[in-house]
């Protein structure tokens, strides 16, 4: 747990590193499924085989969505959070595709802190997600997130 008086002079350092993830095709193919998003250089193995890729890869967004799991594991909630929800991205860029097979993580820099109201704190991330083995990320984010402190906050 974080106090939030220890926030500002957590601003501008690396908060957490989170677990690799495995990214297998079963993942992709689940994730292709759910999102109505089956282009073959996600799902078909044999005619991904034959692009720039060498196989298949994952979708951006699927790699983007487990930055919540990434986070869970590697940076610690504030001290009296009720919960958190998903403010969305300042940036967002994709910068390599993720093999399928591959195993990713999530790197978290604290970019800033903002009390917005009593209880409510807006948090901004540089979120850089690793593919093992790679020196060029596969994506790096400016993450917001509001964290709501207080009993009154969820009733």
């Amino acid at each position: 747990m974080t106090e939030p008086s220890e926030l500002q002079s957590l601003v501008g350092t690396e908060v957490g590193v989170s677990r690799w993830i495995e990214v297998d095709q079963a993942r992709i193919d689940a994730f292709a499924r759910i999102t109505e998003d089956e282009q073959f250089i996600h799902v078909d193995p044999e005619r991904a085989r034959a692009t720039p890729f060498g196989g298949t890869i994952a979708h951006g967004f699927l790699t983007l969505s487990l930055a919540s799991a990434m986070s869970y594991d590697a940076v610690a909630p504030l001290d009296g959070v009720v919960m958190g929800v998903n403010y969305g991205f300042d940036k967002l860029r994709f910068l390599a595709p993720v093999p399928a097979g591959s195993r990713v993580r999530g790197r978290f820099r604290l970019l800033s802190a903002e009390e917005k109201a009593e209880g409510r704190w807006l948090l901004k991330h540089e979120l850089t997600v690793e593919i093992e083995g790679s020196d060029k990320p596969a994506l790096i984010a400016e993450w917001l997130g509001m964290q709501m402190i207080g009993a009154g906050i969820a009733s």
